[in-house]
């Protein structure tokens, strides 16, 4: 960290309130107490990841917004349980968080999840939020990472961009999403889409709870029979539970596994989507089309 340039994370009683400051060649700014932007994630209980991708997602728009206070909320309970239990680590839930946020005198409130998609999750955000609104001069829910086409294409670029390095016609690049039920889990295949529309012809995408699953993926591998390799790596946020265990765990429904035993040479790669600048500053653009809009 540069003489120039410094974040100050405090911690605010039991939440888990990140007040930003920063110092840039002698010009100074300091974060209102009355505007915030809260990042809500579903949260992890891998601290490395945690703190290179939320953690990351979060000073990206804390240095953009300097004079907002940056706040954080998980919407896991057990996650939250497990690192009060296992670090004491106090995170707040989303209720708590508004309810703190209220409480602290804020009248200019913006919610930034770092979500995927609009899904589940965020639908319930939305429901959570309505319960709050009147309690803040302005409030606005932000947009999750794949919104937009322009949002697609640049999470396309980043990952491709990340990834180049396998991408010799011998290895499959293959991106294990969450899924879901909800008429959202279409992002899965519009990404695929937007990979080939790109040329990116050995990128696939599958997903642990729903489709295309890691069998629809090893049967395409198979169909195309150019593959020796298959390079694994998480389309989530965070490399968390998922990435480590149903991705690149050593029990036989891995994924990892799977690709061995149908005899492809395996590589994985634990990094979250929100390690990388790029998705990075996808978040700080929703976060200020969503200040703008107020």
């Amino acid at each position: 960290m540069n003489k120039c340039s410094k974040l100050v994370a405090l911690a605010l009683g039991a939440s888990a309130l990140f007040a930003s400051v920063f110092t840039s060649c002698g010009s100074t700014k300091v974060a209102s107490k009355d505007k915030e932007i809260l990042v809500v994630s579903f949260g992890t209980s891998y601290n490395s990841s945690r703190d290179l991708t939320i953690g990351g997602i979060e000073k990206a728009i804390a240095k953009a917004y300097p004079d907002y206070t940056v706040a954080r909320a998980f919407t896991a309970d057990t996650i939250i349980k497990i690192l009060k239990e296992r670090e004491n680590l106090v995170i707040d839930n989303v209720d708590q968080a508004l309810a703190r946020a209220a409480n602290n005198g804020v009248k200019t409130l913006v919610v930034q999840p770092t979500h995927l998609m609009d899904g589940f999750e965020y639908t319930d955000l939305q429901k959570t939020l309505s319960k709050y609104e009147s309690k803040f001069s302005k409030v606005i829910l932000s947009k999750p990472l794949l919104t937009t086409d322009e949002d697609f294409s640049r999470v396309a670029d980043a990952i491709t961009a990340k990834t180049k390095k396998f991408d010799d016609g011998k290895t499959a690049i293959v991106f294990m999403g969450h899924g879901t039920e909800a008429a959202s889990n279409g992002v899965y295949s519009k990404m695929q889409g937007v990979l080939s529309s790109k040329g990116f012809a050995n990128y696939y995408i599958g997903t642990v709870e729903a489709t295309p699953s890691v069998e629809d993926l090893r049967k395409e591998l198979h169909k195309k029979a150019t593959y020796s390799k298959v390079v694994l790596l998480p389309l989530m946020v965070v490399a968390g539970d998922h990435a480590t265990n149903d991705m690149a765990g050593d029990e036989d429904d891995s994924w990892k596994s799977i690709f061995k035993k149908a005899g492809y040479d395996v590589e994985c790669v634990l990094e979250g989507l929100g390690q990388d600048e790029t998705i990075q500053q996808i978040y700080v653009d929703h976060a200020k089309s969503a200040i703008d809009s107020l």
